[in-house]
């Protein structure tokens, strides 16, 4: 018979069932070992410690938080090409607008001019006459604590005028928050009924 015209045989030879039992047709021989490949040892697997666990989880932790640190090089080419987009976005933007003056340029009094104002308005202080102010207590507290941030890390590295500006600004929002919050509190508590009392529901 030629080998195109040979049979296909499929031998099952699983010695258990899908439910586990043992099939009635399996060889009941065992397993014999493969010896055509050579044997390796197998090195032992340790199980580490939980202090080592946690010691090795945290530096994973910490290293995949970690940016790559960047070159001198890197730096300076990511700062003159967003320079020179900038500078291209303005002549755009003045060419469109005659007439229209240079942008200022940022400068610390308006980075805290910007969390102010931001902080202001989710404290509800944007709010138009006669409308129920939208406070956004969590949004507030980021801002506030944005500025906390800011003097901590500047401390002892600014002018006598951005260091009053920052301070007052801290002060302004900090009682804005106190204010709000308090105020909430007792809005609060006079809506809820009075312990012992039954309340009424209509």
């Amino acid at each position: 018979m030629s080998e195109q015209n040979k049979p296909f045989v499929v031998t099952d030879r699983r010695k258990f069932t899908s439910d586990g039992e043992p099939r009635p047709d399996a060889d009941p021989s065992p397993e014999r070992e493969r010896r055509d490949v050579p044997s390796v040892a197998t090195p032992v697997a340790v199980e580490p410690t939980a202090a080592a666990s946690e010691d090795a989880a945290s530096q994973n932790s910490a290293a995949a938080d970690e940016p790559p640190a960047l070159t001198a090089e890197q730096s300076d080419q990511a700062r003159l090409a967003y320079q020179a987009t900038a500078d291209r976005l303005d002549t755009a933007i003045r060419s469109a607008n005659p007439g229209m003056e240079h942008p200022p340029e940022m400068s610390f009094e308006q980075i805290v001019h910007s969390v102010y104002m931001t902080a202001i308005m989710q404290l509800g202080g944007a709010t138009p006459e006669g409308q129920q102010p939208q406070v956004d207590l969590m949004g507030a507290r980021q801002s506030v604590d944005m500025l906390g941030i800011l003097a901590e890390k500047t401390k002892g590295n600014l002018n006598p005028e951005e260091g009053r500006l920052l301070d007052n600004a801290l002060f302004e929002l900090r009682m804005g928050f106190l204010e709000i919050t308090q105020a909430l509190a007792r809005s609060a508590a006079a809506k809820a009924p009075a312990p012992g009392r039954p309340s009424i529901v209509r």
